[in-house]
C-alpha cells in the first residue's frame, strides 16, 4: 500500500465535546471513522441478507463500498491522474468492483473495509515516524517580549529583528537566536542537542530559539531573524531528509509502476485461460481473477521501505543525530572506516596546563612567577595563552599585574615588560638559554604536552605544560567503533610524538600526524581506496574539504549553523558515541527493511500459490494481503524505539 508522506499534525484538544469537530478536521480521524462505518453496513447488510431482504443488503453493501472507498479511490484516481501511472489503490477499487459485477458484494464490501482500514491504519502508523518534528513543530516559540523604550510589549517572534533585546522570564522558551546581555541561568536544550541535562549560561553566552529557560530571567540581544534560527534549520534538515528518496525507495516506486500492470495483464489473462485449460466455470475463473488481482497487489512490498526509514530519521532527531538524507542513514551500515580529527573532536579542542615546574632556586616565588606570566598572556587570545590565565585563576591569583608592554612574536611566543623585568614566554627556541629544560622539554612532548617555558630578563625560571583533553566519551566511543568492525583512524597537525601519544590514549592505532588540510583530503581518498566506504569525522570549519570527499561526513560542533551546512550527519551534541549509535540504527534500519521485503514478497507468492491450488476465498486472501502490509509497517516502526 503507498504510504502517505503528508504529516499529520495531530489534535491535542482532550475535549471530548470538539471530538466531531477534531474528526473532520483531521484526515487521519477521518479515515478511522469512514472506515469503522463500512464496517458497521456490511454487518447490517448481513443481518438484512439474513433476514431475507436482499435488495436492502445489496444497498448497505455498496454503500459501504462508497463510504469504505473514498478515501483509497480518491487518493489512487489523483495519483494516477499526477503520474499518468495505475497505482495499488486503483487494483484495489478495481478488485472490489469486479466483485460486485460477479454477485459477490459482501466480499467485495470486506475487500473494501479491510483495505481501508488498512489504509487509516497505516495513515497512523505513519504519522508516528513524524513524532519527532510534529513535537518540534510544535515548540516553536509564538510571541516574545520585545523590550522597547524600557517598557516589555508582547509581540510575535516574526516582528524581531537582529539587535532588539528580548526578556526570557523563568520557565519560558527563548524565542530567538541570540546571546545573554544581562542576567544568568540554566537551559535545557534538549529539543536543539538530545541533551537532558539543563546547561549553565550567562552574559556572552549564546542561546537558542526553542530552548527552555529554566531558572532566572535573562536579557537576550537577537542574533538572527526568526526564519534563520538554529531551531528552524533543524526542522528543515528533517523534513529535508523524510522527503528525499533512497535509491531503495526510488526503486520500490519505478517497481510499482510496471508491477502494476503486470498484475492486471496477468488478471486479463486469468479471466478467460483457465476456462479452457482448467475447465473451471466462468463463475469460478472470473472469482479467481479478482482474488489474484487482491494478492498480486504490491501493497506491502511498497510499505516495506518507507515508514522504517521514517521511523529511524525520527529516532535519531529525537537523540541528536541529524541525517540530511535518508541515503546517508543506509550508508552508515557499510562503514569500515572512520577517520576522525583530533583537535575538538577527539580532544574538547581546549587546552588545559597539567604541570607548571619552577626552577629549583626559586620554588618561594613560584605564585609571582605564575601571576607575571598569567598578567602578560591575559593582553592575548591565543588559546594556550587563555589555558594559562585559567589556570593562574584556578591558583586564586584574582588580580593582575599593570604591565609596561606586551609583544605578540608570531609563532613563537610573546614578550611583556613588568616593573623593569623583562619576561617571554613561549617555545624553546624563543629563548635566550634554554639547554637546561631541553630533557624536560622532550619528556612532556613524550606526554603529548606542549611545552611553554618562561624567561625572566635571561634566565629560564619556569616552563608550563598543557595538554588538550580528551572529550568525556571518545575512548569508548573508539572502542565500540572497534566492536562494530569499523577502523577508527586519527588525523592531526600536531606533531608526531603528541599524536602519537593522544592515539594511544584514546585507543587508535592509525594515526596521520602534521597533517595539513588539504593532506586530510589525500588522506581520505586514500583510506577510500585501501578500506572502502569511509567517513570523516571533523568540527565542520578547517575540515570542510576532508568531510565533503569523504563517502560520510559527520560534523561535531554543539549544533552550529557550519556543522548544519558542512556534513551529511550532524551530532548535536559532541558526543562521540553517537557515531556507532548511528552505524547501529544503519545497520538495524537495513536489517529491517530486507526483512520487509522478504516477507512481503514470501506472502505475496504464497497467496498467488494458494488460489491456483487449494482456492483461497477472497475474504482470505484481503486478510492475508492487507495483515502483511500492517505487519511490515508495525515492524518499521520498531526503529522508533532508541
Amino acid at each position: 500500500m503507498e504510504t502517505n508522506m503528508k504529516l499529520a499534525k495531530p489534535n491535542m484538544d482532550p475535549n471530548m465535546a470538539n471530538f466531531p469537530k477534531n474528526i473532520l478536521n483531521n484526515p487521519t480521524h477521518l479515515e478511522f471513522t469512514l472506515a469503522i462505518a463500512s464496517g458497521i453496513l456490511i454487518a447490517l447488510g448481513w443481518l438484512s441478507d439474513k433476514m431475507g431482504q436482499e435488495t436492502l443488503a445489496v444497498t448497505l453493501f455498496i454503500t459501504s463500498f462508497l463510504i469504505g472507498g473514498f478515501f483509497k479511490a480518491r487518493e489512487g484516481i489523483m495519483e494516477t491522474i499526477k503520474n499518468k501511472t495505475l497505482n495499488v489503490e486503483i487494483l484495489m477499487i478495481l478488485a472490489a468492483i469486479g466483485s460486485g459485477i460477479i454477485g459477490y458484494w459482501e466480499e467485495g464490501a470486506i475487500l473494501i473495509f479491510i483495505f481501508a482500514m488498512s489504509g487509516a491504519l497505516e495513515s497512523y502508523t505513519t504519522s508516528k515516524s513524524h513524532r519527532e518534528l510534529t513535537a518540534l513543530m510544535d515548540l516553536q516559540p509564538q510571541e516574545a517580549w520585545l523590550i522597547k523604550n524600557g517598557s516589555e510589549i508582547r509581540v510575535p517572534v516574526e516582528q524581531l529583528h537582529v539587535g532588539d533585546h528580548i526578556l526570557v522570564k523563568p520557565g519560558e522558551q527563548i524565542p530567538a537566536d541570540g546571546v545573554i546581555v544581562n542576567g544568568k541561568t540554566s537551559i535545557d536544550e534538549a529539543m536543539i542537542t538530545g541533551e537532558s541535562i539543563p546547561v549553565y549560561k550567562t552574559v556572552q553566552d549564546e542561546v537558542f530559539a526553542g530552548t527552555v529557560n529554566t531558572s532566572g530571567a535573562i536579557t537576550v540581544q537577537v542574533t538572527k531573524p526568526n526564519h534563520e534560527t538554529l531551531f528552524q534549520k533543524v526542522i528543515d534538515l528533517i523534513k529535508q531528509a523524510q522527503a528525499e528518496q533512497t535509491p531503495q525507495q526510488q526503486f520500490i516506486e519505478r517497481f510499482e509502476a510496471v508491477y502494476v500492470y503486470v498484475v492486471l495483464i496477468a488478471t486479463g489473462i486469468m479471466m478467460f485461460l483457465p476456462y479452457y485449460v482448467f475447465s473451471w466455470s466462468w463463475e469460478e475463473t472470473f472469482y479467481r481473477a479478482i482474488v489474484l488481482l487482491v494478492v498480486a497487489s504490491p501493497c506491502a512490498v511498497v510499505a516495506s521501505i518507507t515508514p522504517a526509514m521514517l521511523s529511524a530519521i525520527s529516532n535519531g532527531a529525537r537523540n541528536g543525530i541529524l541525517f540530511k538524507s535518508g541515503n546517508h542513514l543506509e550508508a552508515l551500515s557499510h562503514l569500515k572506516a572512520v577517520a576522525l580529527d583530533k583537535t575538538g573532536t577527539l580532544t574538547v579542542g581546549r587546552p588545559e596546563v597539567t604541570d607548571f615546574v619552577v626552577d629549583k632556586s626559586m620554588q618561594a616565588q613560584e605564585l609571582s612567577i605564575l601571576q607575571a606570566v598569567a598578567s602578560i598572556e591575559n593582553q592575548s587570545n591565543h588559546p594556550l595563552a587563555q589555558a594559562i590565565v585559567r589556570f593562574a585563576q584556578k591558583r586564586n591569583i584574582t588580580t593582575f599585574l599593570e604591565t609596561d608592554y606586551v609583544e605578540d612574536v608570531t609563532g613563537w611566543g610573546i614578550r611583556g615588560k613588568i616593573n623593569e623585568d623583562i619576561w617571554k614566554i613561549g617555545k624553546k627556541d624563543f629563548m635566550d638559554e634554554s639547554e637546561r629544560w631541553l630533557k624536560l622539554v622532550d619528556q612532556f612532548a613524550e606526554e603529548g604536552k606542549t611545552a611553554v617555558l618562561v624567561q625572566k630578563n635571561e634566565q629560564v625560571v619556569g616552563i608550563l605544560a598543557l595538554k588538550d583533553q580528551l572529550r568525556e566519551h571518545a575512548k569508548a566511543a573508539i572502542s565500540t567503533l572497534k566492536s562494530l568492525g569499523v577502523k577508527p583512524i586519527m588525523l592531526t597537525g600536531d606533531n608526531d610524538s603528541t599524536a602519537r601519544k593522544i592515539a594511544a590514549d584514546v585507543g587508535v592505532s592509525d594515526y596521520v600526524s602534521e597533517c595539513l588540510p588539504d593532506e586530510k583530503l589525500e588522506k581520505i581518498k586514500e583510506i577510500k581506496e585501501t578500506i572502502g566506504t569511509t567517513a570523516m569525522v571533523g568540527d565542520g570549519i578547517n575540515d570542510a574539504p576532508a568531510l565533503a570527499t569523504a563517502d560520510i561526513g559527520i560534523a561535531m560542533g554543539e549544533g552550529t549553523d557550519v556543522a548544519l551546512e558542512t556534513a551529511d550527519v550532524v551530532l548535536m551534541k559532541n558526543n562521540l558515541l553517537k557515531i556507532p549509535q548511528a552505524i547501529k540504527l544503519s545497520r538495524k534500519l537495513n536489517r529491517i527493511v530486507k526483512q520487509n521485503l522478504t516477507f512481503s514478497v514470501a506472502v505475496i507468492i504464497l497467496l498467488i500459490i494458494s488460489n491456483f491450488t487449494t482456492g483461497i476465498d477472497l475474504p482470505f486472501a484481503v486478510i492475508g494481503h492487507e495483515g502483511s502490509t500492517i505487519l511490515v509497517i508495525l515492524n518499521g516502526l520498531r526503529l522508533l524505539r532508541s
